[in-house]
């Protein structure tokens, strides 16, 4: 990892959520440091500035989707900023944002993983499932809805940005620290067979095992993909979110289960989502995620020899 080039790459946009804010994300992280905090870390960090991108109308819902045309917009210039920096042997993190962007960032990664015959994985890191399509949720919000998406259930435009279409299937994601979804959203996300590892496993099982768990079957023949919303964490470290959930991990539990990531030598793309630096207090949730993105990347509170 100490040679690759690591690409950010920002999307100042809330076109899919159901609050304003999270457009300011990219900048807060920029202004907590990520850029320095990973170039300490030994890693070459060249920062692409923001995509361009419709404004958000903030309209109201039409056709079972708010800002369909909007979303595709952005979608699109992810997908592609993700596709030129893989291609280029680089790795992308996209500094969201609302998470409808990690349509575009997972389709450009799974299509690049069927390119160069590699097994994807991609870990959810969220307390929602996202897995909501129009029909179930009367928001409209397509932040909701990205993981459906990406299994082929959403808006057609979405739906085919992935050539050939759906873009993932169950073996190729798993969900950790869900604890908000819908009872319709459930019995779906049941129905496809996803792997989630919700709040009451990480409360039975601890961390470390939920994490033993999903990196079981990583080798070295995995690209191994972290779409990290920040309210997967609890809101008491992390406010500045637009649905904070209460009873989320914790900080020891957030920075093992990122350490454990880096572990395995596999992350190659990464997505930060849904920081909404109106909502924060004195840019905190930014800073706390800097410190869990370093993680990813080998910062550790490990002492003992192993």
């Amino acid at each position: 990892m100490p040679n690759r080039t690591l690409r950010l790459i920002g999307a100042p946009t809330d076109i899919g959520a159901g609050s304003r804010g999270a457009s300011m994300g990219p900048e807060a992280l920029r202004v907590a440091g990520l850029a320095d905090a990973l170039t300490a870390r030994g890693l070459n960090v060249v920062d692409d500035g923001n995509l361009s991108g419709p404004p958000n109308p903030w309209l109201p819902p039409s056709g079972g989707y708010r800002h369909l045309p909007e979303t595709l917009a952005w979608n699109v210039a992810v997908r592609d900023a993700v596709t030129h920096t893989l291609n280029a042997g680089e790795f992308p993190v996209l500094l969201g944002g609302d998470h409808c962007l990690a349509i575009g960032s997972i389709t450009a990664i799974a299509a690049h993983c069927k390119r160069v015959k590699k097994r994807l994985l991609v870990l959810w890191l969220d307390a929602h499932a996202d897995f909501n399509t129009s029909a179930i949720t009367p928001s409209g919000n397509i932040h909701g809805m990205p993981v459906a998406t990406l299994f082929g259930f959403g808006a057609g435009a979405l739906v085919n940005l992935a050539d050939p279409a759906p873009a993932l299937n169950k073996d190729e994601i798993i969900q950790i620290g869900i604890r908000s979804v819908d009872p319709d959203e459930k019995r779906f996300v049941h129905e496809q067979g996803l792997e989630v590892f919700d709040m009451r496993s990480i409360d039975e099982l601890g961390m470390r095992v939920v994490m033993e768990r999903a990196l079981a079957n990583v080798d070295e023949n995995s690209h191994l993909h972290v779409s990290f919303d920040v309210d997967f964490l609890d809101p008491d470290i992390a406010p500045g979110v637009g649905t904070t959930v209460p009873g989320g991990p914790t900080y020891r539990e957030a920075h093992l289960c990122m350490e454990m990531i880096a572990d395995t030598g596999r992350l190659a793309s990464l997505d930060v989502m849904e920081l909404n630096p109106a909502l924060d207090v004195r840019n905190r949730t930014a800073l706390v995620a800097v410190d869990l993105i370093e993680g990813l990347f080998g910062k550790s509170t490990l002492m003992r020899r192993v």
